[in-house]
């Protein structure tokens, strides 16, 4: 799939309609493998923490499936603050995805 700095909205059968959206931000080989820079969801009941979101992604197709394969090396941060994976996404407006960075 090749990237795309467009945002897209994405229906999933399983969301909440009446649930404001989120913005999922993707950066670095995760963008790369996921095929787009960010997309606007309506995460499903299910979803609460930022590990069950990553469990639902990867269920969203290969490319997902690729970018978030070992999930403990993908790190998050909701709203521009690092979260650990048991992080709650209640309130969340934006929620970023990146490979772990170093300093030099």
């Amino acid at each position: 799939m090749p990237w795309s700095s467009e945002p897209s909205v994405t229906t999933m059968p399983d969301q909440v309609t009446s649930s404001p959206s989120i913005k999922l931000r993707y950066f670095a080989w995760v963008r790369e493998k996921t095929g787009r820079a960010e997309e606007d969801i309506v995460l499903p009941g299910s979803v609460s923490t930022v590990a069950e979101l990553i469990v639902w992604l990867k269920s969203r197709g290969p490319e997902f499936e690729d970018a978030f394969r070992r999930p403990n090396v993908v790190r998050a941060a909701i709203d521009h603050t690092h979260a650990k994976p048991e992080a709650s996404l209640a309130g969340a407006r934006e929620i970023a995805f990146f490979p772990p960075v170093t300093g030099g």
